[in-house]
């Protein structure tokens, strides 16, 4: 048996997240302590569709004593970087049925020393990957911005394809290292061009700036409607199942885990694109984030419609 292709996930800021539930017949409270963060949840769908994530990013202070077990028990071989800084923490209240944000505090910007450890493990782990999925700081300004284009960049000169999912300004410093594929949603792609997105011929136009500046391929998500995809002269409208009650919440992350074990896998452009979207559809099934069985991914992805433009 073949071993499973290695999806190193750069998530710089793993969280704590607390959630309160309501017990549904004895009354009282439940109270759960999850893993949390963009890097968390795009390594925990690559790891359910079959990849073998390496997760990189910080930890410390208390926060970090009780989230490093909770990172520990995912399928997810760990690169943590220990920081003076406490990690990241919120807690939310899901006790009406909606998330409500109760309490959250943000790490403080690691040192310089800190970021060099955690950039060199990104990239040792990275060439020894078959894909580099590239995810964002919290908060946005924790890192240095030439960090995200020194690591497109060196990743992909040892021949790793690289996939990003980043905002302005750090999106515009990954696209000077030429990443493979950039997943941005329609008001990110508002605010890196600067103006609207709101017709398919403006949509159209921006992401072709994207292309323009290093980009090998482009998705736009746009919330309940049909992304755009982009790649050289071809154009499609990706469509997965719609559905009328769940969570967006970590909906683009698990799209992003998808893509990412697609891509390690060696899958078809098209196939990539379906599990893709059907990763983000189950995990708004699920109201989770990052999360979504196998199985359902599989079912759905057998759903999902790819329209040339």
């Amino acid at each position: 048996m073949s071993p499973s292709p290695k999806v190193t996930v750069f998530g710089p800021h793993p969280m704590l997240a607390i959630t309160i539930e309501a017990l549904t017949s004895e009354g009282g409270d439940e109270i759960h302590a999850h893993a949390a963060g963009q890097g968390v949840w795009v390594a925990r769908m690559a790891a359910e569709l079959g990849a073998s994530p390496i997760l990189c990013g910080f930890i410390g202070g208390e926060t970090g004593a009780v989230l490093r077990p909770l990172l520990e028990r995912m399928s997810v071989e760990m690169r943590l970087i220990e920081t003076t800084a406490a990690s990241g923490s919120y807690v939310h209240d899901r006790r009406s049925g909606e998330r409500e944000p109760v309490a959250q505090s943000a790490s403080m910007p690691p040192s310089r020393h800190e970021i060099d450890e955690l950039f060199s493990s990104t990239v040792a782990a990275a060439l020894d990957s078959s894909v580099l999925a590239l995810c964002g700081p919290y908060p946005g300004e924790a890192l240095p911005l030439e960090i995200y284009g020194n690591l497109v960049a060196d990743v992909k000169a040892n021949g790793t394809p690289v996939i990003v999912d980043l905002s302005p300004p750090r999106l515009d410093s990954a696209l000077e290292g030429g990443p493979d594929l950039v997943k941005i949603n329609d008001w990110e792609l508002a605010k890196y061009i600067s103006g609207p997105v709101d017709s398919e011929e403006r949509m159209r136009a921006a992401a072709q700036r994207l292309l323009d500046a290093g980009a090998g391929s482009v998705i736009i998500t746009r919330a309940e409607d049909p992304a755009m995809v982009l790649r050289g002269d071809e154009a499609w409208e990706l469509i997965p199942p719609r559905f009328e009650r769940g969570s967006r919440e970590g909906c683009g992350d698990s799209m992003m885990g998808g893509l990412a074990a697609c891509i390690a896998a060696g899958l078809s452009w098209e196939e990539t694109l379906r599990t893709g979207a059907a990763a983000g559809a189950a995990n708004f099934l699920r109201h989770g984030l990052g999360s979504g069985s196998r199985s359902v991914v599989e079912d759905l992805a057998l759903r999902v419609e790819l329209r040339p433009l």
